[in-house]
């Protein structure tokens, strides 16, 4: 049993340094993780001509999947803050390896919801506490840690419609099973990392309280109002994002006639687009500011949102690529904006905004389904186009790098040593 241990990040001393195996294992993880989530959106195609799904069921699985995933990780955030489980992110993986098997073996459609269930349920475990390993190994560059960090995300769900596109789709469902070996592959650099995890961190005491300088002169109701923008502004960007990722092919397919396989190459480019902007966007943070970057990233796109129904095949290329690249910055730049204005709650906070990224995600694909059935397709991006237009709000966050004094704004977290049982 172990005596004390730390549940966020240590103080980071001006000689600590950035642990980059560390963060390039999770990013790694995440990676294989997000390459296997996306399988899912990718069969949905598939799934929609072997069980004669309409787009309402289609976006019900997502909901599914979603919902699991949001629902449990802010629980789990808070659970870890003040219990860490070092080696919780490999048993996390082993619910989203069934997951995959059961979707591989689905005879029926509700066999297919039980695998998307597993699957996020397995997210909603390695999103929270891989995002706090992430901020214990930045050395104090947050932004960075966490753009390394989502980049293995977002390149996985980039990757995961060209497997599909090369491997489950010639071959069919049962093909799924094959990535079996990377959930495997997974499990074991997790349960590597989680050794680190324990051994660097979890076995010695917290240096000082939780303390932040740039969130001290920010009042307890401005953090609150300051979270519901953000929450906002996570809603807008994942509403839109899962217009993309679940229907993103079906309207290539419709409008413009390609075959399955090459309107997941144009989802691969898009997903591409986000896992480039991702990586850009915690270090353009960390240089310029977050608040800079969060209102950029979700206003910024909006022109190319507006454009992008009425244009050609290869300006529609073009555009989604721009939109994914600039909008993909926002989520690293969110995140650490919310951590330092609640210091000390690294595993509630990565808790709360991942779970309610995906459970917009879910909700706007659920959401989006029925209005693509009723109205068709090509309606679901003409209305999504205006929701960018809610970066604007983002004007009213407070400026964390003018409270702040000098250095105090890269420093990490601290808490008081938590007894294990």
């Amino acid at each position: 049993m172990q005596n004390s241990m730390v549940t966020n990040t240590v103080a980071e001393s001006p000689g600590e340094r950035t642990r980059f195996k560390v963060l390039g294992a999770i990013s790694f993880s995440h990676f294989l993780n997000d390459m296997i989530q996306s399988l899912i959106v990718a069969i949905y195609p598939l799934l929609k001509g072997e069980f004669h799904l309409d787009f309402v069921q289609i976006g019900a699985i997502t909901l599914t999947y979603q919902l699991c995933a949001s629902v449990l990780q802010p629980i789990i955030g808070v659970y870890t803050d003040k219990n860490p489980k070092p080696y919780s992110l490999s048993i996390g993986m082993s619910f989203t390896l069934v997951g995959l098997v059961t979707l591989s073996l689905a005879p029926n459609y509700a066999c297919v919801l039980v695998a998307a269930a597993l699957i996020g349920t397995g997210s909603s475990i390695f999103h929270p506490e891989s995002s706090r390993i992430a901020r214990l190994a930045s050395g104090g560059r947050h932004g960075l840690a966490q753009s390394i960090f989502q980049v293995g995300g977002n390149a996985g769900s980039a990757t995961g419609p060209l497997l599909a596109a090369w491997i489950i789709i010639p071959h069919g469902q049962r093909s799924v099973s094959w990535f079996a070996f990377a959930a495997l592959l997974a499990i074991g650099v997790l349960w590597n990392v989680g050794a680190w995890y324990k051994r660097q961190h979890l076995s010695r005491a917290a240096r000082s309280k939780p303390r932040s300088a740039a969130a001290g002169s920010v009042s307890s109701r401005r953090v609150a109002w300051s979270v519901g923008i953000l929450l906002i502004l996570i809603f807008s960007k994942y509403f839109y994002m899962a217009s993309i990722t679940s229907y993103y092919s079906f309207y290539l397919i419709d409008k413009f006639h390609l075959p399955v396989q090459s309107a997941q190459l144009y989802l691969f480019v898009f997903l591409l687009a986000v896992a480039l902007g991702t990586l850009f966007g915690g270090p353009i943070g960390d240089r310029v500011g977050r608040k800079r970057v969060i209102w950029f990233s979700i206003l910024g796109i909006a022109p190319f949102t507006l454009v992008l129904p009425y244009v050609d095949l290869f300006w529609t290329g073009i555009l989604s690529f721009i939109i994914g690249l600039i909008l993909a910055s926002a989520f690293s730049a969110i995140l650490v904006f919310a951590q330092e204005l609640m210091p000390g709650k690294v595993g509630a906070v990565s808790g709360l905004f991942f779970g309610f990224a995906f459970g917009m995600g879910g909700i706007g694909a659920a959401v989006l389904g029925g209005v693509a059935d009723r109205h068709g397709i090509e309606y679901v991006y003409r209305l999504c186009a205006y929701l960018p237009l809610l970066g604007m709000i983002a004007a009213f966050l407070p400026n964390l790098e003018r409270n702040a004094p000098r250095g105090d704004a890269s420093r990490g977290d601290s808490a008081a040593p938590q007894p294990v049982a």
